[in-house]
C-alpha cells in the first residue's frame, strides 16, 4: 500500500508540474485569452493519453503501473476541478455561450481523444 501511495503521489507531482508547464506554454504561444485554452488542451491531452494507456498496459500487461499513470500522472496532468471552475466564471461573466462552447468541446474532444488513443493504440499493439 505504501509503494502504491508513493507512486500516485510521484505521479501527480509530475503530472501537475507537466500541466503548469503546458498552461505556460500554451500562454506564450496564444497570450491571454477569454477561453480557457491550456485547461481544454491538458483535458483532451489527458484523455488521449489514457486512452493509450489503457490499452497498451492491458496488452503488454502493465496494468500494474495504473496508480502512476493513470491515477497520479494523468490525474495531476487533467484538471476537471479547474474545469469546472472556469466554467462557472464564464457564466458568471455573463459568457454564456462561450460557458456552453466550452464544456460542450471539452467533454466532446475529451471524450474522442480517448477513443482516438485507444484506436491508435489497438492498431500499433495489437
Amino acid at each position: 500500500m505504501i509503494l502504491t501511495l508513493t507512486l500516485v503521489a510521484f505521479g501527480g507531482a509530475l503530472g501537475a508540474s507537466l500541466r503548469y508547464l503546458f498552461g505556460v506554454a500554451v500562454m506564450r504561444v496564444a497570450g491571454a485569452t477569454q477561453f480557457p485554452l491550456a485547461i481544454i488542451g491538458v483535458n483532451v491531452l489527458g484523455s488521449f493519453l489514457m486512452g493509450v494507456f489503457v490499452v497498451v498496459a492491458a496488452n503488454r500487461g502493465l496494468t500494474h503501473l495504473s496508480p502512476l499513470v493513470m491515477t497520479g500522472l494523468l490525474g495531476g496532468f487533467t484538471t476537471f476541478s479547474a474545469f469546472s471552475l472556469e466554467t462557472v466564471g464564464l457564466i458568471e461573466r455573463g459568457q454564456l455561450g462561450l460557458a456552453a462552447a466550452y464544456v460542450t468541446l471539452s467533454v466532446g474532444c475529451s471524450v474522442l481523444g480517448l477513443m482516438l488513443g485507444m484506436i491508435l493504440a489497438r492498431g500499433a499493439f495489437v
